[in-house]
């Protein structure tokens, strides 16, 4: 059983207690947002759709998925963007530090 964007039920319970914060710039997910990018939004770490663990399922805002979009994450942590917003390779959560690990190998 998967969700409507074919996540598997139990990747998306874990990343939903796994990720309380934007994976990239930190921003905490509140019951409450007060914008609509502060909401937290799916994410492919490493875009490949057939990609489903909880390796590379995460959570983050909309704001910063909306940036990354379908780019490379190497490309888009050395971007406009997340020189910004003060996203590095070093303060990104540490499933996408184990994620670009992993794809650098």
């Amino acid at each position: 059983m998967a969700n409507r964007w074919g996540i598997p039920i139990d990747v998306e319970i874990f990343v939903k207690q796994r990720d309380t914060n934007c994976v990239y710039c930190g921003i905490k997910f509140l019951e409450k947002n007060e914008s609509r990018k502060s909401m937290p939004s799916w994410e492919h770490i490493v875009n490949d759709i057939r990609l489903n663990g909880v390796d590379n399922i995460a959570l983050c805002c909309m704001s910063c998925n909306a940036s990354k979009g379908a780019k490379p994450l190497k490309n888009w942590l050395t971007g406009k963007y997340c020189k910004n917003k003060n996203i590095t390779e070093e303060n990104i959560a540490i499933v996408v530090k184990e994620a670009i690990k992993n794809t650098s190998s």
